[in-house]
């Protein structure tokens, strides 16, 4: 989910606690706060901790909250898997050490004192096109045997190869990347962890019931009729410009300003994101 702040770029934690409402009232049963979508390279330890806290208060009994501590500092993720424990998150997400390009032990070994840090499940986050490296098998072989590690949000865009992985490690696979998400559905994947998901999660939770249920037809026709909303949201900038947009078009939040070095989402872009919301019957905006 998104961070909200102020047109100052100062922490709205009114407007994220808004946020976390409106998308469990609209069929999210989970949240990632403080992952990429939520700006996280931008975001202090402290305004971590605010932001979760203001989450975990507002949906924590209605949703399963997980704090993104991911960095390629070990040290400092460490730090916000303790932090995240003791504000009460549910889970974990640790993306892959970006940038540092570490070899394969030392991302078993970043991955496991995350792991042990707080105590939390953990969902590992593989993104390659943003890390510059990917999770060799081995490396998921062995770190599922720790037991702390449990799932895995997968945007490395090789169905096949994630198949191979669930079934040598057990370990629960989320599409992390909406473009695949009915792919990964219908290859075994426990669900999805979706940008899209800001404005069509009652739509993916549908889809996602209808592959459970073996109705592939009925998975087809939700995944199709989103296509042109993946398309504005995911495939011209940064999603979190525009599920911004999104929130602030809906009424959730008052304006759609992100942190540099992300900017706003152009006015044609929005512009467009507002007819296609309004095509799919999507602009219901706040709940009551």
């Amino acid at each position: 989910m998104v961070t909200a702040f102020h047109d100052d770029g100062s922490l709205d934690v009114e407007g994220t606690a808004r946020v976390a409402e409106h998308l469990v009232d609209h069929g999210n049963d989970g949240l990632v706060v403080s992952g990429t979508t939520g700006e996280s390279p931008t975001t202090s330890v402290a305004e971590n901790a605010r932001i979760l806290r203001a989450v975990v208060e507002a949906v924590g009994d209605r949703a399963t909250v997980v704090a993104g501590v991911g960095t390629n500092d070990t040290a400092h993720s460490v730090e916000l898997a303790e932090q995240a424990a003791k504000i009460g998150a549910d889970g974990v997400l640790v993306v892959t050490p970006y940038y540092s390009k570490p070899t394969q032990e030392g991302v078993l070994a970043h991955f496991r004192a995350v792991a042990g840090a707080g105590g939390l499940p953990v969902m590992l986050y593989d993104i390659p096109g943003r890390t510059g490296i990917t999770i060799a098998p081995e490396t998921y072989r062995r770190v599922a045997d720790d037991g702390h590690v449990v799932a895995v949000k997968d945007a490395v865009g090789d169905v096949y190869r994630g198949v191979r992985v669930m079934s040598e490690t057990g370990l629960a696979f989320y599409s992390g990347d909406d473009q695949l998400n009915l792919a990964w559905l219908t290859h075994g994947a426990a669900g999805v962890v979706s940008v899209v998901g800001h404005v069509a999660g009652r739509d993916y939770a549908a889809m996602a019931d209808a592959v459970a249920v073996g109705h592939l037809g009925r998975a087809l026709e939700i995944y199709r009729r989103l296509v042109p909303l993946v398309d504005v949201v995911m495939q011209r900038v940064q999603g979190a410009m525009m599920a911004k947009a999104a929130m602030q078009l809906l009424g959730v939040l008052p304006t759609r300003a992100v942190r540099l070095p992300l900017v706003p989402a152009p006015d044609e872009l929005v512009d467009e994101l507002g007819r296609v919301l309004a095509d799919l019957d999507l602009t219901g905006g706040t709940s009551s």
